[in-house]
Parts: C-alpha cells; structure tokens; sequence
C-alpha cells in the first residue's frame, strides 16, 4: 500500500453542500475518522434523528441549543458534547450569530463519502481504489 499523502485544506475554500435552509456543510477525512464542519444559520430548518453511531460534536463558532432525546443542552466556543448512538438529536443556533460545529464520526460514514471526494488522490491504494 502506497502512504497516503498529507496535504493543507481549508473548510472555507471548500465548497458547501446546502443539507437544508440554513444549514451547509464541508467534511475532511483521515484514514478511519470524518470531520464535518456544520454552519447553522438562525432560522434553521430542524431535523430532529438519531443514527446507530456515536457524534462528537465540537462548537467553534456561536451559541447553540442541542436537543438530546428529552435533555436540552446550550453551549459555545469549546463546548464538546457526545451524542451517544440512537439519541434523538438535533441542534438549533441561539442569537444572531451563525454556529459553526465540528462533527467527528469513526469510522467514516459511507453516506457522506460524496462530501471527501476531493481527498480521493491522498488515500488512492495504489491498485486504482481510493480507501
């Protein structure tokens, strides 16, 4: 297996995948880890789900509110919150300011490969099949 390569990206020369109104997003992979950075816009549309893994949520931007099945958290810049697999979950941005939030899933989730297709040459195996 060929090494893979390390390169400098940067979340705001990505472009953003509109998820819904007042949500977009970038991701950024490693070899078993995805990171998706999220921003929230006031006046998002909420979806409340829950998913059979566990989300690292990291807040870098903004005040939020989290709702984590029946528990309401609210947190800001440095704030971490671990959303354990099958809590119903969803975030909503406080205030005027957009919320910017770092999501990290391990392993890497198959339904957001689209967003790390730009990383494909970094992790190519060598036999035509990136990883």
């Amino acid at each position: 297996m060929i090494p893979a390569k390390a390169l400098l990206h940067n979340w705001n020369a990505l472009p953003r995948e509109t998820v819904r109104k007042g949500v977009e997003r970038v991701a950024f992979r490693g070899d078993d880890t995805l990171c998706v950075m999220n921003w929230l816009s006031p006046g998002m549309d909420v979806f409340p789900h829950s998913h059979t893994f566990e989300q690292l949520v990291i807040i870098v931007q903004g005040r939020v509110r989290f709702h984590l099945d029946d528990e309401v958290v609210e947190g800001g810049p440095g704030s971490m919150i671990r959303i354990p697999p099958h809590v119903v979950h969803y975030a909503e941005p406080l205030g005027d300011e957009v919320v910017m939030n770092l999501d990290v899933f391990a392993p890497i989730r198959d339904d957001y490969r689209h967003l790390i297709e730009y990383q494909a040459a970094e992790f190519d195996t060598g036999k035509g099949e990136p990883t």
